[in-house]
């Protein structure tokens, strides 16, 4: 089972918002026709939790036999914002057109008014 990160790195990926992790990983799936397959499955289907839960375990699996990859997700992973909301914590994003009264918050104790 992996671990919380790479199921958070594989969310980034296929949200298609950690493009140096998106290279890194294409590069180093890229002798793998199935982890390929996984990497593109998740981008195409970015809603969808199946795709992602199978890129993260082929980045569990891809760790173990190499360190240097591993710490160079690790590195690519620490520069977006996503990777400093730590436990309990919140990472908010709108993008997208967006019409409307938007909150965004972590915890919300009472009404919220507009």
């Amino acid at each position: 089972m992996p671990e919380p990160i790479l199921v958070a790195i594989a969310a980034a990926l296929a949200a298609k918002s950690a493009t140096g992790i998106y290279d890194l990983v294409k590069r180093k799936f890229a002798k793998d026709q199935a982890a390929t397959a996984a990497l593109e499955a998740a981008t195409t289907s970015p809603d969808h939790t199946q795709p992602i839960q199978v890129l993260a375990e082929r980045l569990h699996q891809a760790k173990p036999h190499d360190e240097q990859f591993a710490d160079a997700l690790r590195a690519e992973w620490r520069k977006l914002p996503e990777s400093r909301t730590t436990h309990g914590g919140v990472h908010n994003r709108i993008s997208g057109s967006v019409s409307g009264k938007v909150v965004q918050a972590g915890e919300v104790h009472g009404n919220i008014g507009l």
